[in-house]
């Protein structure tokens, strides 16, 4: 996979694409992070990206040419016809499932505006997609950008020593991840439930679905109106739902 990023601030991914499970991902050949700072591409003699929106209002908005010349040049470049995200306040939420369907393309370009917005026909004509990462409102696309790109290079095959962590995730099936424990057994007299001690592994995993469906009950039960339950798993949510 290759991933382009579009912004004003580039020194900002620094950072993060050289740390952790993203560097990682990089060192193994998996996917290649490039930055651009967009303001290169400007034909403004001032290197202005940015104009008075007509018709007046508040703040500036970001002029077409720039972004429009970058992403054409970086298509020109790429083997595949990449996903343009635009990364804006009013674009669909981002979910897992999402991510999961942007970890199977090529190549994606993230685009990270400032000021006051886009010129429309950015939107209309250049993007492919227009992501908002929650209900509230960044200085710019940056750090949504960066989440997306985290979320998303996590999902290809070999980023994660353990190849199940990412199909165990909460969202991945729809529920909220079941409880972890780990060593000692019994700390602070805090114990870890019998089951997981029991090596009995049918039993473990029911356990682990019980859990799964109670503690999506409890915090999030909007999941469960389109979650993919079997007939087993919605009689264990009927007894979970009875519980005190």
């Amino acid at each position: 996979m290759r991933i382009d990023v579009l912004s004003l601030f580039p020194e900002m991914f620094a950072g993060v694409f050289g740390s952790s499970i993203l560097k990682k991902t990089q060192e193994k050949g998996l996917v290649e992070y490039h930055v651009t700072d967009f303001r290169e591409y400007t034909e403004n003699k001032h290197r202005r990206v940015d104009d008075y929106p007509y018709g007046g209002g508040a703040g500036m908005v970001l002029t077409p040419q720039p972004l429009f010349d970058a992403v054409e040049d970086l298509t020109h470049k790429s083997e595949a016809k990449p996903r343009v995200v635009l990364l804006c306040p009013q674009g669909e939420r981002f979910t897992q499932k999402k991510a999961e369907e942007l970890s199977e393309e090529q190549h994606l370009i993230f685009v990270c505006g400032h000021y006051e917005g886009y010129d429309e026909r950015i939107r209309e004509n250049l993007v492919t997609d227009e992501i908002s990462i929650g209900d509230f409102v960044l200085t710019g696309g940056e750090l949504g950008a960066m989440v997306i790109i985290d979320s998303v290079t996590r999902l290809l095959p070999g980023a994660l020593g353990n190849e199940e962590s990412s199909v165990r995730d909460s969202y991945s099936s729809g529920l909220l991840e079941h409880p972890h424990y780990t060593r000692p057994a019994d700390f602070r007299g805090m114990k870890v439930p019998d089951v997981l001690l029991s090596g009995n592994h049918k039993h473990i995993e029911e356990w682990r679905t019980k859990e799964s469906l109670r503690r999506t009950w409890k915090r999030r039960p909007d999941l469960l109106e389109s979650a993919d339950l079997t007939e087993q798993e919605k009689k264990w949510l009927e007894e979970v739902k009875k519980e005190k």
